[in-house]
């Protein structure tokens, strides 16, 4: 979600570890937002080499959409989208800073 908007619905189809997986059906807020999942993705590539870069585009990200599970928002998440399929961990509880 953005605010009230709908950024994306994700049909969850894969569990890996923390990973869920799926489709992802974009939502009306979406095209405002989809150039900075396409820059996360292309940084994401080369994190080792750039990551203040990527932790800048993503913090826009996480300032700009908040991920809601079926009981509600969630605390912290990380969260890819590209070419119609989104993945992503959760947690209720602020991540632990590394």
């Amino acid at each position: 979600m953005r605010q009230d908007e709908l950024v994306g619905e994700i049909t969850i189809e894969d569990a890996d570890g923390p990973w869920l997986s799926g489709r992802f059906v974009a939502g009306p807020a979406f095209p405002d937002l989809e150039p900075l999942f396409q820059q996360e993705m292309v940084l994401l590539d080369t994190l080792d080499e750039d990551y203040e870069r990527w932790e800048t585009i993503y913090g826009k990200i996480t300032r700009a959409v908040r991920l809601v599970a079926p009981h509600g928002p969630v605390a912290e998440f990380l969260l890819h989208v590209q070419d119609g399929e989104a993945w992503f961990r959760w947690s209720d509880e602020p991540f632990a800073e590394e």
